[in-house]
């Protein structure tokens, strides 16, 4: 496979370099904009979403081609590709050659990969030959985010770093009107957080009626790290030092960080106690089953993206609950797990996102750095993330900007236009003070303080990553969607397993992901990190 890739890639290579030494004969820019018309390809996500428009062939992508060829005499075509496949489908791309001029992922090991076969353009050079005529793109990321991955010692650099704006995470939510039916508090440790689990399970009849039997006190999903985390790494030490949390940290859902196991212990127990949702492993990536369930009102907490019950407008989880239910129903973020400092620690990213790149078959990288610059621009990324006044959002008196919700061709697929501003992740009106009060507006029919609340506890007590520049990782190339799977796999066999047979589960998973790969990785990041640190 691996040789197969490489013949592919660096026949692309030849084309490539043939086709950019054409290109270099009429290379002339004048005032940012070319002299004859460039044509280059954009990655964007297609989330399949129901109501929604077409990724690649909508409103905004009109604005930004619109935009690009006024300003910069460059034609733009959208590829889509589906989000919740986009590693496997980026790499059938980029072993066919024929990805995107504009490449995007989550996944830095799977660029990674395809640069060493010589498949990834080296951007180092590039951003400062242009760096005067991208003032929009330097202004945003700075030098942190568009070096962040630049090898220190070969200088090469395979992709920049969107910036996470919003630098949120998840959240562990509860029902509201659940709570004040049963006279309970706000769950503000473990033993309370279960306790009212098991309340739930117990005023099913209650709380649900004739609807009782579909009592699910607590849901989660196959993706165990993510949708748990708030619980599992509170059983974390606090004086974890900044040295594990790199060697350990490749992976990000913490999994390798000490005492993690005991968290899924506690999965283990309340899943054998009836207290999770008995159908979670069976449904993958995409299914829309849980969130059906939530807002059919059956679930009564659950752990996810810091503001998910209440994005989607008149569709969200909230307001399908509210009409249900009444006004007074809804989820409220909690925060039940103390750490064994009796902190409620969260583990934040740097402030980087997702990582852009591009491919070694582009053969029009100048215009794709000035692509970059456009997106990055004030004005038209404010555009795209708030669109039009009076359509999709209201300025209010404190200067707020409140999200409407509109159909047909102005909608967005995604909260704030997130896959057309690929250099920024989260909302920036150009104003920190009004950033702030617009986020809690931003949720058509929710009451900001639900908003508020769930900002102020997703990032409480954080302590987030920091860039360790120590180069390649030769061991992790290739290595991230094999490990990613096997750790889901066995995460999920942990928690459905009987109590007396965790250990040997858990323990058995662990061992065949580190013999794996992941051994490597702890040996080969300990000694980078000594290296350089």
């Amino acid at each position: 496979m691996k040789r197969t890739l490489t013949v592919l890639l660096l026949l692309a290579m030849l084309l490539s370099t043939g086709l950019s030494a054409v290109f270099a004969e009429d290379a002339e820019i004048v005032d940012g904009k070319f002299t004859t018309t460039r044509k280059i390809t954009v990655e964007i996500y297609d989330r399949a979403n129901e109501g929604g428009t077409k990724p690649e062939d909508n409103f905004y992508t009109d604005f930004i081609k619109e935009g690009m060829l006024r300003d910069h005499n460059v034609e733009v075509t959208f590829v889509p590709v589906p989000r919740w496949t986009e590693v496997d489908v980026l790499n059938n791309l980029l072993a066919a050659g024929d990805a995107p001029d504009i490449c995007v992922t989550y996944s830095y090991p799977t660029i990674q990969t395809y640069a060493e076969m010589g498949g990834v353009t080296d951007l180092a050079p590039l951003l400062e030959q242009y760096k005067d005529q991208l003032p929009n793109l330097w202004e945003l990321l700075g030098d942190d985010n568009i070096y962040w991955n630049r090898d220190p010692e070969k200088g090469t650099l395979w992709a920049i770093e969107a910036l996470l704006f919003v630098n949120k995470r998840i959240n562990t939510f509860v029902r509201e009107d659940w709570l004040k039916k049963l006279n309970l508090e706000e769950p503000r440790t473990l033993e309370e957080f279960e306790a009212m689990l098991i309340s739930f399970r117990n005023n099913a009849e209650l709380l649900l009626g004739a609807d009782a039997e579909k009592m699910i006190p607590y849901a989660t999903s196959f993706d165990v790290g993510w949708r748990n985390d708030h619980l599992i790494t509170s059983f974390v030490p606090e004086d974890l030092s900044d040295r594990d949390t790199y060697v350990r940290g490749f992976d990000d859902r913490h999994m390798l960080y000490p005492n993690y196991k005991e968290g899924v212990r506690v999965l283990n127990k309340w899943y054998n106690d009836g207290l999770i949702w008995k159908d979670f492993p069976v449904y993958p990536a995409g299914d829309s089953t849980e969130d059906n369930l939530l807002k059919a009102g059956y679930v009564g907490a659950f752990i996810h993206n810091w503001d998910y019950p209440y994005r989607n407008g008149e569709d969200s989880i909230h307001a399908n609950i509210q009409r249900a239910y009444g006004p007074e129903a809804g989820f409220i973020a909690v925060e039940p797990f103390p750490n064994d400092a009796g902190i409620y620690r969260k583990f934040l990213a740097a402030p980087i996102d997702r990582k852009v790149f591009f491919p070694a078959t582009n053969t029009e990288p100048v215009a794709s750095l000035f692509y970059l610059d456009f997106i990055s621009k004030l004005e038209n990324r404010r555009f795209l993330q708030i669109g039009e006044e009076g359509v999709t959002h209201e300025v209010l008196e404190n200067g707020a900007i409140k999200t409407l919700a509109v159909q047909g061709e102005k909608i967005m697929n995604s909260l704030n236009n997130i896959d057309y501003t690929i250099t920024i992740n989260g909302l920036d009106t150009g104003n920190p003070d009004v950033n702030v009060l617009s986020v809690a507006q931003g949720y058509d029919k929710v009451d900001a303080r639900y908003i508020e609340k769930a900002y102020e506890l997703s990032s409480k007590d954080a302590r987030y990553g920091k860039n360790f520049s120590v180069g390649l990782i030769e061991a992790e190339v290739g290595m991230n969607t094999s490990l990613n799977n096997k750790r889901d796999t066995f995460l999920t066999q942990s928690i459905v397993a009987p109590v007396d047979q965790f250990d040997a589960v858990y323990d058995s998973g662990m061992d065949d992901y580190l013999s794996s790969g992941g051994q490597a990785i702890i040996d080969e990041r300990e000694a980078a990190y000594d290296k350089y640190y």
